[in-house]
């Protein structure tokens, strides 16, 4: 492939000494909560391990979280920025007995990467300054080794099947007046495109009903157990409609995980960063809707998104709720309040 033609124009806008923008300060933040939190579910995965493969898998991943929590705090205490609460020892304990199977923490990776990747992918064009450029790079490109990895593991042990296949097009041809239809008159196949995102949200939901189901198990409090639930009981009807429409195109669609779930009723977690972690989750829900929705033509998923996306905002909204009330929720960085300034 040919280097592109470099282009040297120097901008002092970009140097460590310029101020952080918004932007920059969110996606850190953002960053630095992510990995928080993460730091504490894979450091409780290695404690019950047995697949050597895993196990270094494990273990790479939580180097990542370690490695990115290191550079957030670099730059926050440069810029005098209060380091985020965020998550810590108090939030899981090492000691509980194992709740999953050795096969969901690589599902589990897999999901996370996804929602890492989607964070430092819209961060890149954002930033400007260089060290925070630098760093969302590095976060990308590591994430994405770390994929490589995970799905060398998954396709080497048989632990997934690939998206489904459809035949290359004869031709290329331009759609015609029926391409929309979802209810009425000739319904076309699925599309690739189509195909591509049920597919994701279907892998996405069956690590997220594994997920909330152990969770639903182990939680104290009986208002985010009864949240949990409904929580399952949309994921069960989202990808009922998902299935469906695959299996009316004879297409599979991918396996359940909540076999990979034990009995335990012992929590490995805090009922914080277990809220936490699923408001996070169903948040992510809506960005994969979204980019769905981007690429859909027919009108009958269009609105099977669209419900969707109406029943998990709810979701994220009384789990914030939750959070907020149980003085769990940490305030991302805030714009002037000039109303407020006006009124002292």
């Amino acid at each position: 492939m040919d280097m592109m033609k470099p282009i040297k124009l120097g901008s002092n806008k970009t140097e460590i000494t310029e101020k952080l923008t918004s932007a920059e300060m969110g996606k850190l933040w953002a960053t630095y909560m992510g990995n928080s939190m993460a730091k504490c579910i894979i450091s409780y995965y290695l404690q019950h391990v047995e697949d050597k493969d895993i196990k270094t898998l494990l273990e790479n991943a939580l180097k990542l979280s370690e490695q990115f929590l290191k550079t957030t705090t670099d730059i926050f205490n440069r810029e005098n920025f209060p380091i985020p609460k965020g998550f810590s020892e108090e939030d899981v304990n090492l000691g509980a007995p194992r709740l999953f199977q050795d096969e969901f923490y690589v599902h589990y990776l897999k999901y996370t990467s996804k929602a890492g990747m989607s964070i430092y992918n819209i961060a890149i064009p954002l930033v400007f300054r260089k060290d925070v450029q630098d760093f969302f790079r590095y976060c990308m490109e590591s994430t994405m080794d770390l994929m490589e990895q995970i799905k060398e593991i998954l396709m080497n042990k048989g632990l997934i099947n690939k998206p489904p296949l459809i035949p290359v097009p004869e031709r290329g041809e331009f759609v015609h007046e029926d391409f929309l239809n979802g209810y009425f008159g000739h319904v076309r196949p699925l599309h690739a495109l189509e195909i591509a995102h049920l597919y994701d949200v279907l892998e996405n939901n069956a690590t997220s009903k594994a997920l909330i189901m152990a969770f639903s198990q182990v939680v104290k409090d009986q208002t985010i157990r009864k949240l949990f639930e409904r929580g399952k009981d949309i994921i069960i009807k989202n990808n009922d409609d998902y299935i469906k429409k695959l299996h009316e195109e004879n297409l599979p669609s991918p396996s359940s995980l909540d076999d990979l779930v034990t009995s335990s009723t012992f929590s490995p977690f805090s009922d914080k960063i277990m809220l936490f972690h699923k408001m996070d989750m169903f948040t992510i829900k809506l960005r994969t809707f979204g980019n769905a929705l981007a690429v859909n033509g027919r009108h009958d998923i269009g609105l099977i998104y669209t419900n969707a996306l109406i029943k998990n905002s709810a979701f994220v909204q009384d789990a914030a709720k939750i959070m907020i009330k149980n003085g769990w929720f940490e305030q991302p960085p805030l714009a002037v309040d000039r109303e407020k300034l006006a009124s002292d």
